[in-house]
């Protein structure tokens, strides 16, 4: 999530509110409210921000160990490429 409204720099915490359209662009609710909630970018409407509830260490201890173990695994190395 970005941290600064795009429009007037004003910081924005994560747990603050801000405005978003599907590209991300992210403005506070001042500009977003000048903008007529409306993205300036790509034209697209401008949606309250999801707030994240919990940090990386809880949303680990969720996650199926399937996924655990795929996110684990080293990568795989294509043929062809110099070791």
């Amino acid at each position: 999530m970005k941290q600064r409204c795009e429009r007037c720099n004003e910081g924005l915490p994560v747990t603050a509110e801000a405005y978003v359209c599907s590209y991300e662009c992210t403005y506070c609710p001042r500009c977003a409210k000048a903008l007529s909630v409306r993205c300036p970018n790509c034209g697209g409407e401008l949606v309250r921000r999801p707030r994240r509830t919990t940090g990386l260490p809880a949303i680990a201890v969720r996650t199926p160990g399937r996924i655990v173990r795929l996110l684990r695994r080293p990568a795989r190395r294509r043929s062809g490429q110099a070791r």
